[in-house]
């Protein structure tokens, strides 16, 4: 079951227009799954570095890693 959610959320984060996801927003992926084996799976992928975390000082979000340098993207919106 795990590596079958791994992939639906990888999935789910390839098929977004958007480049940063909330963890709520990885849960639509894998709606029959609870919240903390949920979380669970999210930490495997960014171990595995198929994921990896964004934050904003306040918030974390996830990322693919191919997603480019978001210091530059940052700056850029400023």
């Amino acid at each position: 079951m795990s590596e079958e959610s791994k992939e639906r959320i990888l999935e789910y984060v390839k098929s977004q227009k958007k480049t940063k996801h909330y963890f709520n927003d990885l849960c639509k992926a894998i709606p029959e799954i609870k919240m903390m084996q949920a979380k669970k799976i999210v930490n495997e992928l960014v171990n595995e570095g198929k994921l990896k975390y964004w934050s904003s000082g306040s918030t974390t979000m996830y990322m693919l890693p191919s997603e480019g340098d978001v210091d530059k993207e940052e700056k850029g919106m400023n």
